[in-house]
């Protein structure tokens, strides 16, 4: 037998801190000496992917900045809008209180009058009332259409009867109006419900 027979390899661990310290930079800079195992052009391509891959992170950082930012306007102009119609709301109810002042004295006046006079001083009151509610409507851009007299335009008017034309040129003229239509700007607000002459 021969001595190489018998040779039992032997692992011997250094456990010195020392040691350790020497090891673990040996392999660190083995690794980093070592040649990659990818073609370069491999690598210039997951460079790019990776600046593409963060140029994206970014957009959608972005996005959401923005997306965040456009609610909030979104929702602070709706609540200015609220409180602007709502101003605008109570302006037109304290035009219309003067009115009804304007009732409550015509009621009043006519009251105090005695019964001969009391019908014709409610009936001015109610006439002057109703005056400065139309100036009130028209200070809001609301006119009433003027209807009677003219010919039907089914744009402006509600036809609710037909009565016989008394002259062949009358047919399709108003002769009557039911119910005062009102225009606001260009608009129509209500159509005028007339009674339409036919022969």
């Amino acid at each position: 037998m021969s001595d190489k027979e018998y040779e039992v390899p032997v692992k011997v661990v250094d456990r010195r801190w020392w040691a350790n310290q020497e090891n673990a930079n040996a392999s660190t800079a083995a690794a980093t000496a070592a040649p990659s195992l990818k073609p370069t052009y491999v690598e210039e391509l997951e460079q790019k992917l990776a600046d593409k891959d963060q140029q994206l992170q970014d957009a959608i950082a972005r996005y959401r900045g923005a997306s965040t930012e456009f609610e909030e306007s979104r929702l602070r102009l709706r609540r200015e809008i609220g409180k602007d119609i709502e101003r605008a709301r109570r302006e037109i109810l304290a035009e219309l209180l003067d009115v009804v002042d304007n009732l409550d004295r015509a009621i009043d006046a006519a009251k105090t009058r005695s019964a001969a006079d009391r019908v014709d001083t409610l009936l001015q009151g109610v006439e002057m009332v109703r005056q400065q509610f139309l100036a009130k409507l028209e200070g809001f851009g609301v006119r009433r259409i003027v209807s009677e007299g003219q010919k039907f335009d089914p744009t402006l008017h509600e036809a609710v009867t037909a009565v016989p034309a008394s002259t062949p040129d009358q047919d399709g003229t108003i002769v009557g109006v039911v119910r005062h239509g009102y225009r606001i700007g260009d608009d129509v607000l209500r159509p005028a419900a007339v009674a339409v002459a036919q022969s």
